[in-house]
């Protein structure tokens, strides 16, 4: 193997390492401020029964938005994402291109889906209850995602100060006129979420 590649992958574990006691446990060590989503490490998850057999899942990516967070006062923190529904991929290239079309998603009328919070509410050390305004397909609707923090600190790589979230919501797509195949492809859709957020420089 590459000796130069063995070295640079070791400085990096090294750099991680001796940066690991400025990595936050907990959200209230987090420096408060103004977040954007960290695109490339964000992902969102879906899975839905396929029926009654197996949960068959996809994902979205290429998420944007940003996270003003208050690790003091966590009510008073706000998340707005926004999620390109083309994205949207499966393990099958032929229900990935059907999912696009005017029966599920219908991209072409709908290119993009919101999340816009309401409210915060902080129910642990790391847990939060966050409410918001989710918009798909045209319809808006409040759902609530159960959020747990994952860890912050200097991302040895980018050297961007970076906090993660791990999230979970389940969903009822017929609330949003997606309604094909219910009750045969299931109406609850579990979302997991991967957020990842970088502290915006200040200008």
């Amino acid at each position: 193997m590459n000796t130069y590649f063995l070295k640079s992958v070791g400085a990096v574990f090294a750099a991680a390492l001796l940066s690991s006691s400025a990595f936050a446990t907990t959200p209230a060590s987090v420096p408060s401020g103004a977040y954007s989503v960290e695109t490339s490490h964000t992902q969102i998850g879906f899975s839905v029964l396929h029926f009654g057999f197996t949960y068959y899942s996809g994902q979205f990516s290429g998420v944007t938005g940003t996270l003003q967070l208050d690790a003091t006062h966590p009510d008073a923190s706000h998340l707005n994402v926004t999620i390109p529904v083309s994205s949207v991929s499966t393990t099958s290239t032929v229900l990935t291109d059907e999912l696009k079309n005017s029966e599920w998603f219908d991209v072409a009328k709908y290119p993009e889906a919101t999340f816009v919070s309401t409210q915060v509410r902080q129910t642990a050390a790391d847990e939060a209850l966050v409410t918001g305004n989710l918009t798909l397909h045209g319809v808006t609707h409040p759902e609530v995602l159960h959020v747990h923090f994952v860890g912050a600190g200097v991302n040895p790589m980018d050297k961007a100060y970076t906090v993660g979230f791990q999230a979970q919501a389940t969903i009822h797509r017929s609330d949003f006129g997606v309604k094909k195949y219910v009750p045969y492809v299931g109406d609850d859709v579990a979302l997991t979420i991967a957020g990842a957020f970088e502290k915006t420089a200040v200008k």
